[in-house]
This record gives C-alpha cells, sequence and structure tokens, in this order.
C-alpha cells in the first residue's frame, strides 16, 4: 500500500486564516495541524509509506511534516512532502488529478498494488484498513469513502448515488439540487469524503486517459471517479461501518470538512464540552503530531477555565476563559473574558478585554480594555467576520482599542 495525501489546497474560504500558509496546515485543537489527522489515521491503520503532495504556500506544512513525521528509515517507512516537481513540463499541478498523475514516479518506485488517495484538511478518525479489505474483497477498481448525511442538507457535497445493490456506483453528482436516497434509507444520501482506495494498474490507466482530455479540469472527484463510475469499476465504503478502537458512542462515526470559517470554529466547539462531539483524548487511536518542549499551563491570580483545552506553556492570569481552546503559550490578563473562542499560539490578551467567538491566529494582540464579538458592526469594519459572526484575525495582528 502506497498512501498519497492531497494537501495543496488554497482554502480561500478559511482567509486570513489561509493567507500566510496551506490549508492543511492550518493549525487545530490547540497542538496539532489539519493534515496531522489523515495522516494520523493511515499510520494508526497500519500505513507507513506515505506521499504528501504539497503546492501552494506550502513551506509551514513542510516544515511540519518534516519535523514531526519522522519514520523508522531502517523498514523502509516514510512520510515524505513532495512538491510540484514539473516532472512534465513547466508548469503547476491542473487540479487533484493532475497532481497524481505528474507524481506517477512515486507509484513507479514504489510499485504498491493498491493507492490509497486521501485529502488532507478533514477531521474526523477513520480505520483506514478495514476500507481496503472492502476493496480488495470486492474486486472493485476504485472504492470511495462516502458518509450518510440528511437528504435535506446533501447538495452542499458531492453526492454519491448507488444502484440497488447499496455498493456499486451508479454516478456520481456534484451538489445536485435533488440528491439520491439510499436503498436501505431513503431519507438518507452518501456524501463523498474525498477519499479513495484503488487498485495501481486501474488508477494508472485512469490518470493517463485523463490527462489526454482536453476537455478535464483533471479532478479527482470531478473527472476520474465518474469516468471509472461509467465503466462499472467503482464502489462506496459505507464509513458508518468503520469501527475505531476506543470510539465512544457520542463521537463515533464523525466527520467535519473544516473549510470555512464558520465550521471551523463549529469543530472546536466540538472538542470542549464534558462528553465531547470529537473526543481528542482516545489513547487507543491517538491523534499524532508535534509538541513543543513547554511547562505545563498555570493559572494563577484567580484565573480559571470552564469546558475550555487549555495548551502547555499558557498562563491565565487572572482572566475567565469558557467554551474555548486555548493553544500553547498564550497569556491571559487580569479582568479578560474569552468565550466561544480558539485562540492559536503565542496570543496575548490584555487585561480587561473582551472576546466574545472569535479565532485568533499565532501572535495576535489583543490590547486592554479591546472587545471582539461584543459590537459586530464595528468588528466588520475592522476585521473578518464570518457569516455567523465570528470574528478572525490573522496573524501578527493586533486589535484595535
Amino acid at each position: 500500500m502506497l498512501g498519497i495525501v492531497l494537501a495543496g489546497g488554497e482554502g480561500k474560504r478559511l482567509m486570513p486564516l489561509t493567507a500566510d500558509r496551506a490549508k492543511p496546515a492550518v493549525p487545530f485543537g490547540g497542538q496539532y495541524r489539519l493534515v496531522d489527522f489523515v495522516l494520523s489515521n493511515m499510520v494508526n491503520a497500519g500505513y507507513v509509506r506515505i506521499c504528501v503532495l504539497t503546492q501552494y504556500k506550502s513551506h509551514s506544512l513542510d516544515r511540519h511534516i518534516t519535523t514531526t513525521w519522522r519514520m523508522s528509515t531502517q523498514l523502509g517507512n516514510y512520510v515524505t512532502p513532495v512538491p510540484a516537481q514539473q516532472r512534465l513540463g513547466p508548469r503547476w499541478y491542473q487540479g487533484s488529478a493532475d497532481a497524481i498523475f505528474q507524481s506517477l514516479n512515486l507509484v513507479y518506485d514504489e510499485q504498491p498494488d493498491y493507492v490509497a488517495v486521501f485529502g488532507a484538511d478533514h477531521v474526523y478518525r477513520m480505520d483506514a484498513s478495514q476500507m481496503v479489505e472492502q476493496h480488495v474483497e470486492s474486486g472493485a477498481g476504485v472504492t470511495v469513502a462516502g458518509i450518510r448525511v440528511p437528504r435535506a442538507s446533501a447538495s452542499q457535497f458531492g453526492v454519491i448515488e448507488t444502484a440497488a445493490d447499496g455498493r456499486t456506483i451508479a454516478a456520481f453528482l456534484e451538489k445536485p439540487a435533488n440528491p439520491p436516497g439510499l436503498p436501505d434509507a431513503p431519507d438518507e444520501t452518501y456524501a463523498s469524503m474525498g477519499n479513495y482506495v484503488f487498485s495501481t494498474d486501474v488508477l494508472i490507466d485512469a490518470l493517463k486517459a485523463d490527462s489526454a482530455d482536453e476537455g478535464s479540469v483533471h479532478d479527482m472527484g470531478g473527472n476520474i471517479i465518474p469516468m471509472m463510475t461509467a465503466k462499472g469499476e467503482a464502489e462506496v465504503y459505507d464509513f458508518a461501518l468503520n469501527v475505531v478502537p476506543g470510539a465512544t458512542d457520542r463521537d463515533r462515526g464523525y466527520w467535519r470538512d473544516v473549510g470555512t470559517l464558520d465550521s471551523y470554529h463549529d469543530a472546536h466547539m466540538d472538542l470542549v464540552s464534558v462528553h465531547p462531539i470529537f473526543n481528542l483524548y482516545n489513547r487507543h487511536w491517538p491523534i499524532l503530531s508535534h509538541m513543543e518542549p513547554l511547562p505545563p499551563a498555570k493559572f494563577v491570580e484567580g484565573g480559571e477555565a470552564r469546558e475550555s483545552i487549555v495548551g502547555a506553556g499558557s498562563i491565565i492570569a487572572g482572566g475567565q476563559v469558557e467554551g474555548s481552546v486555548v493553544s500553547s503559550d498564550v497569556r491571559i490578563n487580569q479582568g479578560a473574558e474569552v468565550y466561544g473562542s480558539v485562540l492559536m499560539p503565542g496570543v496575548v490578551i490584555g487585561a480587561g478585554a473582551v472576546l466574545r467567538r472569535a479565532i485568533l491566529d499565532k501572535n495576535v494582540v489583543v490590547p486592554p480594555g479591546a472587545t471582539l464579538g461584543v459590537d459586530l458592526d464595528r468588528d466588520r469594519e475592522l476585521y473578518t467576520v464570518s457569516d455567523s459572526g465570528i470574528v478572525v484575525l490573522g496573524k501578527n495582528e493586533h486589535a484595535v482599542r
């Protein structure tokens, strides 16, 4: 098995968090990057030869992968970033399928029987080996991971329509107005998770055919999967069947696309309750990342945090935190109030400042007495504000008092 992770996404809808980094490199959950979730899922499943295809503003992503994901070279294992190499001419990747086509040397060198092509910017746990097992047993050319979603909300996804057997993919529909129901659940439909397992020879043939098609946009979901569906070579894998060790009834089957500022904020709020919707504390299927050598978090001068995550090295000195994710090396000073917010490493909150539903990128400084999320009309004149009213400051910004 060779793992290929598609990590070249620009993430325009996450601006300003992606102004200086690729979407998979965006910090998440206090001490992770988004790419850590797919890599953890692959490594925990036993797949330890992984190429991460990068392109857009990839420096921080490349650095994170090379410093964090060090595998046993004696056993031939690796996780390596692969930038666009222009092997087929002076052009960058034209789409996700073209990214793999231009990087087929990785497949030829490794000579795997199967290739797992996964996206890099979703928050979830998945034992990929169970999907691979179904793929091998079925003899399909490609198996596509599908998550059951209500038909009423499925029009925002790429949707998989199955044949009567519930497994063979009959059509791959991009954001259909009237999504099809499932044979065993008419009120549900499969949304594509962007995760695929291919038989290697079938993948190579499909990429070559797509490359020769001048009308293609060279996208995995938009071109490769529909091409293979038309040939009867595609099957769906029901994510609801995936069993991850240590999962709770509450977080089993959790998957979230954090493609917008609102969904990014919502996913963080899923982490902080007493019984979290997504549980970071599952030691049987850990989410792995680099941990900085920082001292423990400290609470002084009456500072406290309720239903929150607080990272190492942070000091809450008289401030009050509730329902928030506070990353490492954050300072929250006397009288400050932080509610429903996401603070990335190095943030400083001045005395008496008030935050309501905010996202602050690395090293943001909020001066004493400033407010964010209290007067949204004023905030819209100064900062980025999402559709649901989340106030967002980019890296190194200073809030206005």
